[in-house]
Order: structure tokens, then C-alpha cells, then sequence
């Protein structure tokens, strides 16, 4: 894919069908991440006494980001989030638009994008949890400022709703990836 113009010099050119195939490539990542951000958060379990369900799209969000690096994986949440904007059936329960919980889904560009970091990281692996547990964490920050201005409720009330039910599992899920990505480098 890459021609030598001037064989003397030996400098290497990239050539107008290297660029698109490269943007090609770049593209086809991006949308199967969001393809998997999209499908993986399908696994979801509603809670009654919040409009945030249990989903394993923070999961995806840390993996995304992990396999597929920052960049990629920060594209990959934008382009979901654009989407389920628009009304597109990405979201839990094939469903769409700008819920009370849409702060999260735009967390999950931050969660990609220290996931990516922290996979490959050279640290040792309690440095990789506290810090994948910060990338999982992520979410939260526009997680439950959204969720706080859409119900019109007070911080106290956003966070038993959008943060407190979430911990454990979100250790859980930094714990995994912590391991997953471990055995991956």
C-alpha cells in the first residue's frame, strides 16, 4: 500500500488508496465497536426505584476502549450516543432518544477513553484496578449531573438514584477488566 516515489532517496509515500483504506479501516472499528457498546448494553435489568437500569454498557464501554484504544473507543461512544439521539434503537431494550439516563451513555466516551489508556499501561495490576475503577467510575460524572437536571432533583437524590445502586457492580466490572486486560498484554 505504500509506493516509493523516489527509490534514490528511499523516501516512502503513502498513496491516495492507502489513505482510504486506512480511513476505511479506521471507520469499520469504529462502527463495530459501537455495534458491540450497542448489543452488549442490551443486557439490562431495570430497577424500580430508578430510571437508570443495571446495564453491561459500561462493561462494553471498558472494553471498547481497551481493544480497540482511547481514540477508537471514544469515537465508537460518541457515534452511539449520536445515534440514540436521534432516536435510533441502541440503548437498552432496543430503545432510543434522550432519556433521564442519557448522561451515562455520554460517560461512556470517558470510560472508553481511560480504558484505553489503562490497557496499556505498564503498571502493576493494584494500579490498573484503581485506575480502570476510575475509568468505570467515569461514567457517573455526566451520568447523575444529567440525571439531576432531567428529574429536576437535588444531589442528595441523584446520587441514591444514579450512583449508590451502581458501586458494587461497577467494582465488579473494573475488577474483570482489570484481569482481562492483564492477560491480554
Amino acid at each position: 500500500m505504500i509506493n516509493k516515489t523516489s527509490p534514490a532517496a528511499g523516501a516512502a509515500v503513502a498513496t491516495p488508496a492507502s489513505h482510504l483504506a486506512l480511513a476505511a479501516r479506521e471507520a469499520a472499528l469504529i462502527v463495530l465497536g459501537t455495534a458491540a457498546l450497542a448489543l452488549i448494553g442490551q443486557v439490562s435489568l431495570p430497577l424500580p426505584f430508578t430510571p437508570v437500569p443495571v446495564t453491561l454498557g459500561s462493561l462494553a464501554a471498558l472494553g471498547v476502549g481497551a481493544v480497540l484504544g482511547s481514540r477508537r473507543g471514544i469515537a465508537s461512544s460518541l457515534l452511539l450516543a449520536g445515534l440514540a439521539a436521534v432516536g435510533a434503537p441502541v440503548l437498552a431494550g432496543w430503545s432510543g432518544g434522550v432519556t433521564a439516563s442519557f448522561g451515562y451513555v455520554l460517560g461512556y466516551a470517558l470510560a472508553a477513553g481511560l480504558a484505553g489508556r489503562v490497557a496499556r499501561s505498564d503498571a502493576g495490576l493494584p494500579v490498573r484496578f484503581a485506575l480502570m475503577l476510575i475509568a468505570s467510575s467515569s461514567v457517573f460524572v455526566p451520568g447523575v449531573i444529567w440525571l439531576k437536571i432531567a428529574l429536576g432533583v437535588g444531589w442528595g437524590k441523584a446520587v441514591a438514584l444514579g450512583l449508590t445502586p451502581f458501586i458494587i457492580g461497577d467494582v465488579l466490572k473494573s475488577a474483570f477488566m482489570t484481569v482481562v486486560t492483564a492477560k491480554r498484554r
